[in-house]
């Protein structure tokens, strides 16, 4: 799990080198590049377990971390890693899953149907993606993968021309295949999962020299 984790690391660290380069030296405005933490709760369907297994309906954590562009005003698109982790409910049998994501997803800015305050914004995304199961403890070798289809909103305050802080629900639709033999869904799961994350959005695009 540690070297997933790592692997991952590097895999952001360089994706967000080069959106920050490129920021950079495009010098837009600063909503064209920004990159998103949030950290959450999730909650995983029941219709994902096999028989006998159950998860607690809010588990922590949810963490999102995200790179958007946003091309046009109003839509853009974002890159975003998700990983979530659940166990069994009180008195079921004993189980942990990590839930790792990534999705690429297109986003709306939907902002004009907030019109009480030009702080506020909205955004609507969504896109296809990647699901990784890891059980932990005894069922270790119970790993699978799916595709999967993720559609969000998030309500974000701005605090400054470069800050906002942001709400956001999110339903992960899994397409993961029965569990064959059942034996293999021990401690896994195959089935869709809503997450609530509240974050930080902080732009890496702008003029940064235009006080010099």
């Amino acid at each position: 799990m540690i070297k997933n984790l790592n692997g991952f690391a590097h895999s952001w660290l360089a994706i967000i080198m080069f959106f920050y380069a490129f920021s950079a030296m495009a010098q837009g405005d600063t909503s064209t590049v920004k990159a998103q933490f949030a950290l959450g709760v999730n909650s995983p369907s029941s219709n994902g377990f096999v028989s006998n297994f159950e998860a607690n309906s809010i588990n922590f954590p949810s963490i999102n971390l995200g790179l958007q562009y946003m091309f046009m005003q109003k839509l853009g698109a974002k890159l975003d890693y998700g990983f979530n982790r659940f166990s069994n409910l009180e008195n079921t049998l004993e189980f942990k899953v990590n839930y790792s994501r990534i999705n690429l997803q297109l986003v709306y800015d939907a902002s004009n149907v907030i019109n009480f305050s030009n702080r506020l914004g909205l955004f609507l995304h969504a896109g296809p993606g990647f699901s990784i199961i890891k059980p932990l403890g005894s069922y270790t070798e119970n790993n699978t993968s799916y595709l999967n289809g993720l559609g969000g909103l998030e309500v974000h305050f701005g605090v400054s021309d470069k800050l906002t802080v942001y709400l956001d629900t999110s339903y992960i639709l899994g397409f993961g295949k029965d569990f064959s033999p059942i034996s293999d869904g021990f401690g896994s799961f195959n089935g869709d999962m809503l997450t609530v994350t509240i974050g930080a959005s902080i732009s890496l695009s702008g003029c940064y020299y235009c006080g010099d």
